[in-house]
């Protein structure tokens, strides 16, 4: 399941050991598709990390620190930390795939 972030407030995000940040907006194509293949996708790995959606336009704060200037864009923290990022959207095999290889 993925939670929405809502506030800039990524307080779950960081006591999460692994969390994937969802940087999108409600005008955004590509930000329209990609909800839905993330949501099935955390459902799938919701074993190994957290799903947040970001809506740039509600929390702009968030956006800027993170450096986030193309969406959709997906962040992956460990231990509040960034460690990657993908801009863009991606079917679920590939989407699977970068985040295996990340998690």
């Amino acid at each position: 399941m993925v939670q929405e972030v809502h506030h800039n407030d990524l307080t779950a995000a960081l006591a999460a050991p692994v969390a994937v940040l969802d940087f999108n907006a409600t005008w955004c194509g590509p930000c329209k598709m990609l909800g839905p293949v993330l949501e099935e996708v955390s459902n799938e790995i919701a074993d190994k990390a957290a799903f947040f959606g970001i809506d740039c336009d509600e929390n702009p704060q968030l956006a800027a620190q993170f450096g986030v200037s193309s969406i959709p864009c997906l962040v992956v923290l460990k231990n509040g930390k960034m460690v990657t990022h993908q801009v863009g959207f991606q079917p679920k095999p590939a989407l699977v795939a970068w985040l295996n290889g990340v998690l």
